[in-house]
């Protein structure tokens, strides 16, 4: 009798076990884009900024907030601006698009022209919303979010972009994106004050200036105030990652920093020399990315863009120009473009191609100088009238009358790993004429894949209506 009583039960267990697996085959498995295992995103973009920190190796200044973001995450040492401009930058990332596939090419352009994106481009901020996110843009100073961030796009939206400058108003447990903007990185009036009033200060004689750039007390002191900007950012950077801590989000927020383009310099802002458009960047998600990595890659900066949809479960759509970097199955880019078209007042038309070994630029109007007239850099770069200053004494050196030279030529050609400054052209040696073919046609190619639209002739020049106005 014991031994039928126990024969039931066991058959009844086996029929229970049965029925729950059952159940939990029909259940779908939780997977990222859940709203549970949805991330929180916060890319960070400060202005006018080259890999100048202290976790690039780069001495004198302490970025103590930012070096421990990338020793507990990823630092990226190859990543690139798509231009060397705030307007033609940020139109490329709030959309994962080249600035010149969507007509958004020339600085500040489109201002009053009613010009919206192409179909079927929408700006990322679409894609999260339809994910479920509550979408954020704010601007970081010294006491948190002091209200909206940039967005200097040469385009009209239909609809705001974002939802809020805080994200503290979103429903409970709604995930969140949020580009958080800095500006005091941005040449201004902040040089003069809060910029020089933040310790630690950076002793002017002790700065190691670019080959292109005259050994002046007025360079060696413009620098160190740009070295002194980047201090006060990190601060910045700092008070938010603060918040993030004691809200208790970082174990489930993946954090990004960046910057819309490279250093507010002379030879760098508004060129297409690396100090122009390359571009520090850490990713920090804890369980997912290993800590303290060094990812040599090649990114162009509407990879960021692409990336941070993927990492929330959006499907890149097939239009999309930005490609995702985290992951298996990547296609990692052997190359990066980047342009440059006109700059306020100033008309040129710039392309490049850089490699891990060599950067081409061609310059398609060759007759111009690259110190054409420009109210901006005449007004705000002391550096820029002191060039023409030694230049008229004739106390420049080789190096630094390249760049101030009447003319430029109509190709260039650069050794980066010998020669990281781009100082020798080597663009008409014949032991290079096989890497110049290459490199024409990778930008031939991208030319007519993504239908550059620098092609063609701008309709309306967009002005600044102050003279010297910054950018």
């Amino acid at each position: 009798m014991k031994r039928i009583v126990r024969s039931r039960v066991l058959l009844l267990l086996m029929l229970l076990v049965l029925n729950t697996n059952a159940q939990n085959s029909a259940r779908p498995a939780p997977r990222s884009g859940t709203a549970a295992a949805r991330p929180n995103i916060i890319w960070i973009i400060t202005e006018d900024m080259s890999a100048e920190l202290g976790c690039y190796g780069y001495p004198l200044v302490k970025t103590p907030h930012l070096d421990a973001l990338a020793k507990g995450g990823v630092r990226y040492t190859n990543t690139f601006a798509t231009g060397p401009v705030c307007s033609a930058s940020r139109s490329a990332l709030i959309t994962a698009m080249y600035q010149t596939s969507i007509d958004a090419h020339n600085h500040r352009s489109h201002r009053d022209d009613g010009y919206t994106l192409p179909e079927p481009v929408k700006p990322i901020t679409d894609y999260f919303r339809q994910a479920g996110y509550y979408t954020v843009s704010g601007e970081l100073g010294p006491d948190g979010i002091k209200g909206p961030g940039k967005t200097d796009y040469n385009f009209e939206l239909k609809n705001k972009p974002f939802d809020d400058t805080d994200w503290s108003s979103r429903k409970e447990g709604q995930p969140f994106f949020a580009q958080m903007m800095i500006s005091c990185t941005h040449r201004g009036p902040i040089w003069r004050g809060a910029v020089q009033k933040h310790e630690p200060q950076i002793d002017p004689d002790k700065v190691k200036l670019p080959a292109f750039y005259p050994n002046h007390p007025v360079a060696r002191e413009d620098w160190a105030t740009y070295l002194e900007s980047i201090q006060l950012m990190d601060s910045y950077v700092g008070n938010l990652l603060k918040r993030v801590k004691e809200e208790g989000l970082g174990e489930n927020t993946v954090i990004m920093f960046t910057s819309d383009h490279g250093r507010c310099h002379v030879r760098d802002k508004q060129f297409l020399y690396d100090g122009g458009i390359k571009i520090p960047f850490i990713m920090h998600w804890p369980k997912h990315l290993k800590a303290g990595t060094v990812n040599t890659d090649l990114v162009s900066a509407i990879d960021i863009s692409a990336t941070a949809l993927h990492m929330a479960g959006v499907k890149l759509p097939a239009y999309m120009e930005g490609r995702n970097i985290v992951g298996s199955g990547l296609q990692k880019r052997d190359h990066i473009i980047a342009a440059r078209d006109r700059m306020d007042e100033t008309v040129d038309k710039m392309r490049c191609v850089r490699t891990k070994e060599f950067k081409y630029i061609k310059n398609y109007l060759p007759n111009l100088p690259y110190m054409q007239a420009n109210n901006y850099k005449e007004k705000q770069y002391p550096v820029w009238n002191l060039l023409k200053e030694l230049k008229s004494l004739g106390k420049l050196t080789p190096a630094q009358a390249l760049f101030c030279a009447s003319t430029k030529p109509a190709e260039e050609l650069y050794d980066i790993q010998k020669d990281p400054e781009e100082l020798v052209n080597l663009a008409e040696l014949p032991r290079y004429a096989k890497t110049m073919v290459h490199m024409r046609g990778l930008l031939q190619n991208w030319i007519t894949r993504t239908g550059d639209k620098g092609q063609y002739a701008e309709k309306k020049i967009w002005l600044p209506k102050k003279i010297g106005e910054g950018f």
